[in-house]
């Protein structure tokens, strides 16, 4: 008798564990953007964004410590609509694309509106706070599950390496230290196994 009341037990736990489990999401490219401005000739800003980068999302909406965000983009992948600038910004003086190819984000915690991790750029990991939400999930059109992230920092680019400017004649830089990093992401749930 105790052993028929102990698995009963055992399996109700495990039915409850299973319902309240954290969702896997993966980064679905074609509906999210990952972009930058950085402030150019000190009159205007430039933007790009990044084309090719890949994630995935442990979402757990009742506990958002068991919540994890990993995200690695490419470095070469840099779009700012000016194919010379791009090939500039790929190289040695920026990106330098063929020694570090890509750059990482890996999430330390997660609360309603913040997310903090390990931003890794040319081979420099410094921890970041990221002011973000998280929207949903709801019902895609397709019926698959997705999740919203969308937030905005920024960063001094001299911290990670990327110190290339030249100075103007009438002072000030060609290009801005500081840079604003706009996040839009929709992630998609995956199957369970």
């Amino acid at each position: 008798m105790k052993k028929t009341v102990l698995m009963f037990v055992s399996g109700i736990m495990l039915m409850v564990t299973s319902a309240f489990a954290s969702d896997s999401y993966t980064i679905d490219t074609t509906h999210s953007t990952l972009g930058f401005s950085v402030t150019h000739m000190m009159v205007s800003q430039v933007t790009g964004r990044f084309d090719q980068y890949d994630g995935t999302v442990v979402y757990d909406p009742n506990d958002l410590a068991n919540s994890k965000i990993n995200v690695t983009i490419q470095t070469a992948s840099i779009n700012t609509h000016a194919a010379k600038r791009d090939e500039h910004l790929q190289g040695a003086d920026f990106f330098d694309a063929a020694q570090f190819p890509t750059m990482t984000f890996v999430s330390k915690n997660i609360t309603t509106s913040l997310m903090t991790g390990d931003l890794t750029i040319k081979g420099v990991t410094k921890e970041v706070s990221i002011p973000a939400a998280i929207l949903g999930p709801v019902k895609a059109l397709s019926g698959s599950t997705v999740i919203g992230i969308s937030g905005s920092f920024k960063l001094n680019r001299q911290d990670y390496g990327i110190t290339w400017s030249k100075t103007l004649d009438q002072g000030g830089a060609a290009v801005g230290d500081e840079v604003t990093v706009n996040i839009n992401v929709e992630a998609q749930m995956e199957p369970r196994g």
